[in-house]
């Protein structure tokens, strides 16, 4: 098994290495104004084949940048970075009629840098190449900033910086929980094989379907955190197997006829949360799902097959030196016999259920509160770190040609007639006295797209930034009041386009679309876990405090991201709105994990009840023998997510804070506190199940029947010295 996966890993390899990556992160929205914008553009050949930066230069007070030194610095140097490889051309104010470039006071000027490719397929070296040529024209009172995506995609380190950040947190984590560098780098082999396979799958995977550029970083980012922790939970079994007395290989099959059914009925779920995604029906986000969801499915066999062959290969090793000369003494882990910090928790759940259970929900509401101000939207350049030169570029253009440059709005039309083209002239003629409009720019003459027809582009300038309220608004009053009123009675089509204007409509797409995934993906667990645990209660409990646990985990981004607390306290830039998608993605995978450890904790509760008919010996049972194990996993979990949050990226910073917040609040407030004496409070209702409903239910058995895996024949192996001390 384990040459199967080193040739598995070595021909994915080789076979992504042939099969390059095809990114797209284009933003397809079938029904929005954007989106049909975007098909004019593209209809008349206008659309851009490569990536467009700006280079941004601004002089001291009292200077201009049409003064003959600086015209002459910057030209030369705009000259050099037109012959650099990969730039399709340069084009600057100083050339005829580039007069716009140029702000109204002539102290702020940029010129447009553009690429042959887009910005995902760009080399970083030739981006970094026009950085330094520019930004090598700066002198005392000259200053010089580049923005655009390519720019902005070299500043962000990449995620194996942040992968190997959180290996190294949940390293230390394992080490804690085991006290064994080999126990610590079994779960950890067996994360980065899992992983590994799933993000080599992209290449090819890039090719059937669109996959965004970020999807290699969230199934990163998710992969790590479940991988680990499924084999954590599995390594954690097989100990207690060896403990014991069961000899390795019984031990292992024990381990993964329990907790084994439990992973993969885990790894199932986050794949259906994940692939609930794909209601939404936005191929962005379906770029995200599927990869991910792969990465998963990866990590899962991983676990159940090449971390059971690391145990048949070091035997009683994975133990420890120490905990094996313990065993031989015939001493019981504290788990096992009721004591330590846990069990002595477990036993005071029952006495204080009610007290614990209030406690929680006012803590859980008191942290969630903040949602109710959440803002959805996109980051742009403005919450970049201050010291890039993607923000100073922002800032400069803002400060040279208002707020509202840094994203403009497109008004694309279609022209069939005279008519169409009258209408459209005494529409651009209006724009300019349309409140928060700063400025029009009409095309001079149309641009041919079929026969009868033109299509014709007049930019607007906001005079808000693309993240103020004001912006939207304004691009709402433009499609429902203005451009109906000279474009009904005519042919002319008119549509409001352009990034901020592409956004806009995603957020609100994503948003129309967010009822119908919660049905989905609460649905769909509900259903599950009531096949699994024969209940009524635990899965409307567990659908109830899931979502609870997601209004939190979304509180805590509101404070951090939108309020800015966090991201002023970690220099990650300045407060914005959360992306458009983040509830999607967040509330998907919270989901698929939040289910794991239900599915950990309330199956060993199960296996309890279904021994000894006792709810509160259940409860007990189940939060001693689960609790430790779960939230060492959360630790681990939320060590890989927080590693990730640091990034400059904001989109993975924003991933990496909501699942490190959701999986802290879920496994800390909801599994150890909330559903341990929710749980107790209900009593034996926990397990009722109508009897026509489950004589009608098929039978999905999480645990092994009992006796149904245990010492072979020939009793417990005896424990021998060498064996002990090797």
């Amino acid at each position: 098994m384990i040459t199967v996966w080193v040739a598995l890993l070595v021909g994915l390899g080789v076979m992504s290495g042939v099969v390059k990556n095809k990114t797209d992160n284009s933003l397809v929205l079938p029904g929005t104004g954007s989106n049909s914008a975007q098909e004019l553009l593209q209809r008349s050949g206008a659309a851009q084949a490569g990536d467009a930066d700006q280079i941004v230069w601004q002089v001291g007070p009292g200077r201009s940048v049409t003064e003959p030194a600086v015209q002459q610095r910057i030209s030369a140097m705009l000259t050099q970075v037109s012959h650099l490889p990969e730039v399709a051309s340069v084009a600057g104010p100083y050339s005829a009629g580039g007069e716009v470039q140029l702000s109204s006071d002539k102290r702020t000027a940029y010129a447009t840098v553009n690429f042959t490719k887009q910005a995902d397929t760009l080399n970083h070296d030739d981006v970094k190449l026009v950085i330094s040529t520019a930004t090598a024209a700066r002198e005392p009172g000259l200053a010089v900033e580049l923005g655009g995506a390519a720019i902005e995609s070299v500043q962000t380190p990449p995620s194996s910086t942040s992968s190997a950040i959180g290996i190294a947190a949940a390293a230390v984590i394992l080490f804690v929980v085991f006290g064994s560098l080999l126990a610590t780098a079994l779960p950890i082999v067996t994360a980065v094989a899992g992983v590994g396979s799933g993000m080599l799958l992209v290449s090819p995977l890039s090719h059937v379907m669109a996959v965004n550029g970020v999807a290699p970083v969230l199934g990163a980012l998710i992969g790590l955190g479940v991988g680990i922790d499924y084999a954590l939970f599995i390594l954690t079994r097989h100990r207690r197997g060896l403990e014991s007395g069961l000899d390795p290989e019984q031990s292992t099959v024990e381990a993964l006829n329990s907790t084994g059914r439990a992973v993969l009925f885990a790894g199932g779920t986050v794949c259906v949360a994940l692939l609930g995604l794909l209601t939404i029906g936005v191929g962005f986000i379906n770029g995200l799902a599927v990869p991910a969801a792969m990465t998963v499915v990866c990590t899962v066999i991983a676990s159940l097959t090449l971390l059971p062959a690391l145990f048949g290969v070091f035997g009683l090793r994975v133990l420890g030196r120490r905990r094996r000369r313990a065993l031989l003494a015939g001493e019981q882990g504290r788990a096992e016999s009721g004591q330590g910090l846990w069990a002595r928790w477990a036993q005071a759940v029952p006495r204080f259920a009610p007290v614990l259970a209030t406690v929680g929900l006012a803590a859980m509401l008191l942290i969630a509160s903040p949602v109710l101000h959440l803002k959805l939207g996109f980051v742009d350049a403005s919450n970049d770190a201050t010291s890039s030169t993607s923000y100073k570029s922002y800032e400069m253009l803002a400060d040279g040609f208002g707020p509202g440059f840094n994203g403009p709005l497109f008004l694309v039309s279609e022209v069939h007639s005279p008519a169409d083209q009258a209408a459209l002239d005494r529409l651009n003629h209006a724009l300019a006295t349309v409140p928060g409009v700063a400025a029009v720019q009409a095309p001079p003459a149309p641009a041919p797209a079929a026969a009868g027809s033109a299509i014709e582009v007049t930019q607007v300038l906001p005079k808000t930034a693309p993240q103020a309220q004001a912006t939207p608004d304004l691009i709402n009053h433009l499609r429902d009041s203005v451009v109906p009123e000279y474009a009904d009675g005519t042919a002319l089509k008119v549509y409001v386009g352009g990034v901020t204007a592409s956004n806009d409509d995603f957020a609100a797409m994503t948003n129309a679309k967010l009822p119908l995934l919660l049905v989905t993906v609460v649905g769909l667990s509900f259903l599950l876990l009531l096949v699994a645990f024969r209940s009524l209660l635990i899965p409307t409990l567990t659908a109830a405090l899931n979502l609870l646990a997601a209004a939190a985990s979304f509180g805590v981004l509101t404070a951090y991201f939108q309020w800015g607390w966090g991201t002023r306290l970690f220099g990650q830039g300045a407060a914005s709105p959360i992306m458009g998608y983040m509830p999607e993605i967040v509330l998907a995978v919270l989901f698929g994990l939040s289910m794991d450890y239900q599915v950990f904790l309330v199956s060993r509760m199960a296996e309890e009840w279904s021994h000894t008919r006792d709810n509160t010996r259940a409860v007990i049972a189940g939060l001693t023998h689960t609790a430790r194990v779960i939230t060492a996993a959360a630790l681990i979990m939320i060590a890989v997510f927080a590693a990730f949050s640091l990034t400059s990226q904001r989109d993975v910073a924003e991933f990496g804070v909501g699942l490190a917040a959701a999986v802290a609040l879920d496994a800390f407030i909801v599994r150890t506190v909330l559903v341990p004496s929710v749980m107790y409070l209900c009593g034996a209702a926990n397990w009722w199940l109508p009897k026509w409903l489950d004589r009608r239910m098929p039978h999905l058995a999480i645990e092994p029947p009992a006796g149904g895996s245990g010492p072979a024949p020939g009793g417990v192996r005896n424990l021998t010295d060498s064996s002990v001390n090797s």
